[in-house]
C-alpha cells in the first residue's frame, strides 16, 4: 500500500466539531480502492461530541464520489494524488488534488454514451462543486450533506 495518511488537527468552530484527515496516494491504479477504504474508515469513525454520526448511505455516496474523482486523477494526471476529507457535522467536504492543470468539463447528459459519466454523477450527488487550478495541477472540492443524526 503506497499510501501516507496524515491526521490534521481537529478544529472546533462555533457551529460544532470539525474533523479532518488527508491521504497521499502515489498514482497507481490501486489508489482508487485505497481512497474508497480511507473514506469509509474515516466517515464510519466520525462521532461528534453531540453524538452525531454519518449514516451508511452518506458514507456510500462519499465513497462513490471519491472513487470517481480519484479515478479521474489516476487516469488523466501522472503522479501523486491528495485526498482531504472534512466532516463538520452538517456536511462532508471531499477535496482531491492532482498534477494535471486541465479543468474537468462535464459531458452533456447522454444516456446511450458508454463511459465518461463520472463528473456527471459527482455533480448530481453533491450539494457543492468547485474546481480550481493550482500553481501545480488542480484541486476539485465537493460538498455532501452529511445527514448526521443523533445516536442515543
Amino acid at each position: 500500500m503506497d499510501q501516507r495518511v496524515e491526521e490534521t488537527e481537529d478544529r472546533r468552530p462555533a457551529t460544532g466539531q470539525v474533523v479532518a484527515r488527508g491521504a497521499v496516494f502515489e498514482g497507481e491504479s490501486g489508489m482508487i480502492g485505497e481512497a474508497r477504504r480511507f473514506t469509509a474508515d474515516f466517515l464510519a469513525g466520525v462521532r461528534t461530541d453531540q453524538g452525531r454520526v454519518v449514516p451508511p448511505h452518506v458514507i456510500g455516496t462519499a465513497q462513490l464520489v471519491v472513487s470517481e474523482l480519484v479515478t479521474n486523477a489516476c487516469k488523466y494526471a501522472p503522479g501523486p494524488c491528495l485526498l482531504d476529507l472534512v466532516f463538520d457535522g452538517d456536511s462532508v467536504e471531499i477535496t482531491v488534488w492532482d498534477t494535471d492543470s486541465s479543468l474537468p468539463v462535464p459531458c452533456a447528459t447522454e444516456p446511450g454514451r458508454i463511459g465518461q459519466h463520472g463528473l456527471e454523477i459527482v455533480m448530481a450527488l453533491c450539494d457543492g462543486y468547485d474546481v480550481r487550478r493550482e500553481p501545480v495541477g488542480k484541486r476539485v472540492k465537493v460538498r455532501l450533506a452529511s445527514g448526521a443524526d443523533s445516536q442515543g
